[in-house]
C-alpha cells in the first residue's frame, strides 16, 4: 500500500489478523456472524479450525473469549461497535476488563461510517463507554497501515484491548515506516496559530485542513491520537504552552471521546481555549457518510471554520 490509496481499515484489520495468525498459532478469532462485514472471514478462510462464528450472541462471544485467554491463547473478538460495546458491556467490563485477561476487541463500523443502517448501528459513544472501563486500552486507528501495525501491537500487549476500525476507505497517511506505539500521540504537521487534535478516520481530514489553512496564512499544528486510553499527555501539552487553542476532530459524541479527553488533560495542566467537532448529544441517521458529515458539522470545512475563528482569539 501507498500513501494516497484508499483502503478501508476493517479489510486492513482482516488481512493484519490473518497475518498474525500466520505468525503465532496462539492467535484466535471470535465473530458473532457478521465476519464478511468485519473481515474476519479472510483469518476464517486460512484459519477454520480457530475461527469460532458464535451467531448472533454477543455477550456469550465475550464470556467465551475471556474462558479462551485463561487457557493462554489470545482471542480477537469482532463485532460491530455499537454491539460490542452496547450489548456485551457488562460481559466485558466483567469477564474481561476486571480480571485483566488477555482479550483483544475489534470495535467495526464505528462512528459514522455504517453504510444505510443508520442509527441503530452507529456508535458515537463506544469509545466513552471503553474509555471508562478500568484495565482497558482504546484505540481510534485512521488508516490501513496504522490499523495493520495496532493489531501486532495489540498482539504483543498483554491485557484488554479495544481497537476501533471503520468500514469506509480512509486514505493512507503513514508509509511502511511508521512507528506505532500504543499510549504515543504523534505531531504530524508543526504550527504555530492553532493546533488540530484528531483520531481515526478524522486524521486524514485534519491534514487537509491545516494545508488549506496555510493557504489562509494561518499556522495549524495536526496532533494524531490512535491512543485515546493511556492518554500521551506530552504533545498536547506542549502545544497549549506554545498556542493555547485548539480544534478537536473526532468520528464520535463529543462526550467522552477525544474530545473530553483533551478537555480533562488541558483542565489540569494549562487551561486553553477548546473547540470540540463531533457529534454533538443526538442520534446519528442513514446516509452517505461524507453528506452526513457535513450536515453534522464534522467536515473539512467545519475544521478550518472553527480554527479561523481560534486564531483571531
Amino acid at each position: 500500500m501507498s500513501i494516497g490509496d484508499r483502503i478501508a481499515p476493517r479489510v486492513a484489520f482482516g488481512e493484519a489478523i490473518t497475518e498474525l495468525g500466520r505468525a503465532s498459532s496462539d492467535v484466535v478469532v471470535l465473530d458473532a456472524d457478521v465476519s464478511t462485514s468485519t473481515m474476519t472471514c479472510i483469518f476464517r478462510d486460512a484459519f477454520p479450525d480457530r475461527f469460532y462464528n458464535v451467531g448472533i450472541a454477543e455477550q456469550h462471544m465475550f464470556t467465551m473469549a475471556a474462558g479462551i485467554a485463561s487457557t493462554g491463547l489470545i482471542p480477537f473478538v469482532s463485532t460491530f461497535a455499537c454491539f460490542a460495546t452496547r450489548r456485551a458491556a457488562d460481559q466485558i467490563h466483567i469477564s474481561i476488563a476486571y480480571t485483566g485477561l488477555n482479550v483483544k476487541i475489534n470495535g467495526a463500523y464505528g462512528g459514522v461510517a455504517v453504510g444505510q443502517a443508520g442509527a441503530t448501528h452507529q456508535a458515537f459513544e463506544d469509545l466513552a463507554i471503553m474509555r471508562a472501563i478500568p484495565n482497558m486500552v482504546v484505540l481510534d486507528l485512521c488508516d490501513a497501515v496504522e490499523t495493520r501495525a495496532a493489531v501486532f501491537a495489540a498482539a504483543d500487549y498483554d491485557g484488554p484491548v479495544y481497537l476501533r476500525t471503520v468500514r469506509c476507505e480512509v486514505p493512507v497517511i503513514f508509509d511502511e515506516a511508521y512507528d506505532f506505539e500504543i499510549g504515543r500521540g504523534y505531531v504530524l504537521r508543526d504550527g504555530s496559530d492553532v493546533a488540530i487534535v484528531s483520531s481515526g478516520m478524522m486524521t486524514p481530514k485534519a491534514l487537509d485542513a491545516a494545508a488549506q489553512l496555510e493557504s489562509l496564512g494561518i499556522s495549524a499544528r495536526v496532533l494524531h491520537y490512535p491512543t485515546l486510553k493511556p492518554f500521551d499527555r506530552g504533545p498536547l501539552v506542549r502545544a497549549a504552552h506554545e498556542i493555547g487553542r485548539f480544534v478537536t476532530i473526532e468520528n464520535h459524541s463529543v462526550i467522552g471521546g477525544l474530545g473530553s479527553t483533551v478537555a480533562e488533560v488541558l483542565a489540569e495542566e494549562k487551561p486553553s481555549h477548546v473547540r470540540r467537532l463531533g457529534m454533538q448529544d443526538s442520534f446519528g441517521e442513514s446516509g452517505d457518510d461524507e453528506a452526513f458529515l457535513t450536515k453534522y458539522g464534522m467536515n473539512t470545512q467545519h475544521i478550518v471554520q472553527a480554527a479561523r475563528e481560534l486564531a483571531k482569539e
